[in-house]
């Protein structure tokens, strides 16, 4: 018997040919038309996705709209500002849960709402012992069974780790369901990494003839040194908000606490975050090189101004480095 093995290099080179050609569909330059706008929120670990989140949930909802706001992250926090510091059950858990019991999901068991916002975790599996990724897109296929494309909402906001670049949390960009990314990041040049990878995909897939786009950029822990706003305007992005660098903020943050409703003093500051959100169409941006994000800072505190030195065959041997006979025939010149 004979297998019909797949020549690896032709699939390379296809793959490699298909990601040069020019996108054949324009990114709209209009507002959305779809009833339901699906943004998916992407982000370094800890530079305040959840708090942008929450808080643009909750002003969405003060505000009259219908807001759906999903935790796609394993770390599963993206409810907790909401549901004052308590952890909702994911539906990776539950749906694990009562599998084993024989039982199927109901929509109480993984949704719960505070404050007009309706919210719900994915999850993901316990630390070596699966793929978040994977964990994901399962989440996404029980939602699909549970109704989610027959639900009711003005917004369904997607909350994903932007470290992570496998497929599963590529998901809303790599087959369109979302209509836009929205980037959180701040002055510093990691989290503008994240952010510049995530512009990279959105590029990545419209090459190959998606229709996300990227709507523009929330700064948080905004110190005014300006280089997350220079970014914003490298990659040819808007900055759709700017939180200050507060001590207010932090402490309210920490202990769980709204910020974004009209009867505090941060409710004007969310409710232009989403006005801008809700207006802002999805747009091409433009990645830039390593060299290039490394430029938006002093190269004194980047190490930008570093010359890259070749290593030598004798530095790789060490004390094990000796002459080697060349094979090289020299001729004698004529």
């Amino acid at each position: 018997m004979t297998l019909d093995v797949p020549n690896l290099k032709d699939y390379d080179a296809g793959l490699r040919a298909e990601a040069t050609e020019e996108p054949t569909l324009e990114v709209p330059q209009s507002e959305p038309t779809k009833k339901t706008q699906i943004i998916a929120i992407y982000g370094k670990g800890g530079i305040g996705k959840s708090f942008t989140l929450a808080n643009l949930s909750h002003m969405m909802a003060e505000m009259g709209k219908r807001v759906l706001l999903i935790g796609c992250d394993p770390k599963s926090d993206t409810t907790s500002l909401l549901f004052g510091g308590k952890a909702c059950p994911t539906i990776i858990e539950t749906s694990t849960a009562k599998k084993l019991a024989g039982e199927e999901v109901a929509i109480g068991d993984v949704c719960f709402k505070r404050g007009g916002v309706f919210a719900m975790e994915l999850g993901g599996p316990e630390v070596g012992r699966g793929c978040g990724g994977r964990g994901i897109i399962h989440g996404f296929e029980l939602l699909e069974k549970l109704g989610f494309h027959d639900w009711d909402f003005d917004y369904v906001l997607l909350d994903f780790l932007g470290d992570v670049v496998c497929g599963g949390f590529g998901l809303p960009i790599a087959r369109d369901m979302a209509q836009k990314v929205i980037l959180v990041g701040s002055n510093d040049l990691q989290s503008l990494y994240v952010a510049n990878n995530v512009c990279s995909a959105v590029e990545y897939f419209r090459k190959l003839g998606g229709n996300v786009g990227v709507a523009g950029l929330v700064i948080n822990k905004d110190d005014g040194s300006g280089e997350a706003a220079a970014f914003a305007e490298a990659v040819d992005i808007p900055v759709l908000a700017a939180i200050p660098a507060d001590d207010d903020l932090r402490k309210k943050s920490a202990n769980y606490q709204i910020v974004g409703t009209a009867a505090g003093p941060w409710g004007a500051m969310f409710a232009e975050l989403a006005e801008n959100v809700a207006g802002a169409p999805p747009l091409r941006p433009t990645p830039l090189s390593q060299d290039d994000l490394i430029g938006l800072f002093d190269a004194s505190q980047t190490g930008g101004d570093v010359k890259l030195e070749p290593a030598t065959d004798a530095d790789m041997r060490g004390k094990n480095a000796k002459p080697k006979v060349s094979l090289e025939v020299i001729y004698d010149d004529a």
